[in-house]
């Protein structure tokens, strides 16, 4: 009898525990994403054991850092900061306000600096984010809306340790394998997390380079949402 209570009792903690992630803070990002996210909550278990098993370890870095009353910062890494770090570090951002996890910044940087890719911006766009170019240029300022309660984004080319990027007790995801085998140290950094992506950038200039950036923009999504959404749950 009491074993039975305790497993009911356990039972609605956990389905509680799901309510609260599904049903979190969706109106803190704009109605033109909203719907993007709630597919992503529907495919997480498409994500392959060995990339989840990454995820949950930067869900766990960010949940103790909240815990301890700390502001949890992750930093995206690529090699030139034009791609899919810009995709990672703005869909984690989106997410966390999604999901309700307050107490996130994320960042984004390179083993060099270049640009933000047009067909990054284009991508995003067509999700539903808000793009203005604030200083034009060959390096560009993108501002980026995701909420109307919450600051803009600025997304642009930068090192990942520049100033403006935490220097220090962060997490750094590394986008691109060629950054992660240039970049043996990351200065700084209290923990490193391989989350490899294929470059869209080899469809620059194809047919379907709309759909391979669409596709690696839906990739990054799912998987940043399911990263906030264990921080939550």
């Amino acid at each position: 009898m009491i074993k039975n209570s305790l497993l009911y009792f356990f039972a609605v903690l956990h389905l509680f525990a799901l309510m609260n992630t599904a049903n979190a803070s969706p109106e803190d990002v704009l109605p033109s994403i909203r719907p993007q996210l709630a597919k992503f909550s529907e495919g997480f278990q498409s994500i392959p054991a060995d990339r989840q098993k990454f995820l949950k370890k930067g869900a766990l870095f960010i949940r103790s850092k909240i815990k301890a009353g700390e502001t949890a910062q992750i930093t995206f890494i690529c090699t030139h900061n034009s791609r899919r770090s810009h995709l990672a570090q703005i869909w984690a951002q989106t997410a966390a306000a999604y999901y309700g996890v307050d107490g996130v910044q994320a960042f984004s940087g390179g083993t060099e600096a270049t640009a933000m890719n047009s067909r990054t911006v284009d991508a995003l766009k067509r999700v539903g984010f808000g793009f203005t170019d604030s200083t034009g240029g060959k390096n560009p300022v993108y501002l980026v809306k995701y909420s109307d309660s919450k600051p803009e984004i600025h997304s642009f080319s930068k090192l990942y340790n520049a100033e403006g990027n935490p220097q220090s007790n962060y997490a750094a995801f590394m986008t691109c394998s060629q950054a992660d085998k240039n970049c043996p140290v990351v200065e700084g950094s209290a923990l490193r997390i391989p989350i490899h992506y294929e470059d869209p950038k080899v469809a620059d200039g194809l047919p379907n380079e709309a759909a391979v950036y669409d596709e690696r923009a839906q990739q990054i999504g799912l998987e940043m949402a399911y990263m906030m959404a264990q921080v939550k749950g």
